[in-house]
């Protein structure tokens, strides 16, 4: 596993980018593809001109849901259309128009918790559960990303909020369909982890997410290595592999050849 490509920035705690890691035939993934993220929305100008200038970000996959956006509101990139925005939700409400005092209801508050039914456990691992459900109810959502990352000029920034859940799902996908090995796929997910006390402190000043974290020990949000590993365990038992889920959920042979190319040296 190679060093991850943090990238510093005043505006960003857990921007890296995933070029360098090694692929099970020798090769590598590019850099300047892929960029994994928390949420955008404190970039300052000098941070959006070096994304821009030096990294040659082109497009953004924002996987965060309508009720974040909502609150959130835009990111700097978005305002001032330096890149091109793409919305991708990984939650099942979002298929489905909001009220506005719906969208005061954050799938994960407390209130969402007692009001809402709960979701279908799908793993015995508590996070596992969530990112197979990402996969089950929104695989429309996981297959657009991908696409973008396919398709793009330049480098994409996958975000959520944190940069870890939502974002490590759809970008540990794209690893394997790169021909990165499993280790260095859950090597990529915890390396999270290096900073997730100030991830859980950034987003504690954002309003979308104060009220449930400040309920949350630490312990909770460290990404943990079997969480990915039996995420990839799923995929290869179920599906044969993160590129047989793609087949399996519409893309063709050229798609999954074409998300492949992009993302290799």
């Amino acid at each position: 596993m190679s060093t991850p490509g943090w990238i510093d920035l005043d505006g960003v705690v857990n921007m890296r980018d995933v070029g360098g890691l090694p692929t099970t035939d020798g090769g590598r993934v590019a850099t300047g593809r892929l960029l994994r993220s928390d949420n955008l929305q404190d970039l300052t100008d000098a941070d959006v001109r070096h994304l821009v200038e030096r990294v040659g970000v082109t497009d953004i996959v924002d996987l965060r849901s309508d009720v974040e956006v909502r609150i959130e509101g835009p990111g700097p990139l978005q305002v001032r259309e330096l890149a091109t925005h793409h919305r991708h939700s990984l939650f099942r409400d979002d298929e489905v128009e909001v009220s506005a005092e719906d969208a005061l209801v954050l799938p994960w508050s407390k209130s969402a918790r007692t009001e809402r039914p709960k979701p279908p456990r799908r793993d015995d691992d508590y996070w596992a559960s969530h990112y197979l459900g990402y996969l089950a109810d929104r695989p429309d959502s996981v297959l657009g990303a991908l696409q973008v990352v396919a398709e793009s000029r330049g480098a994409t920034i996958v975000h959520c909020a944190a940069g870890k859940d939502r974002t490590g799902t759809v970008v540990g996908l794209a690893l394997s369909v790169a021909g990165v090995s499993d280790e260095d796929v859950v090597a990529d997910y915890v390396a999270t982890g290096e900073r997730i006390e100030a991830i859980v402190a950034r987003l504690m000043a954002r309003p979308a997410y104060e009220e449930v974290l400040r309920d949350q020990p630490m312990s909770h949000h460290l990404p943990r290595p079997e969480t990915m590993e039996r995420i990839l365990a799923v995929l290869a038992e179920r599906h044969g592999g993160a590129a047989g889920w793609l087949l399996e959920n519409g893309w063709s042979e050229d798609q999954v050849a074409q998300l492949r190319g992009r993302l290799r040296d």
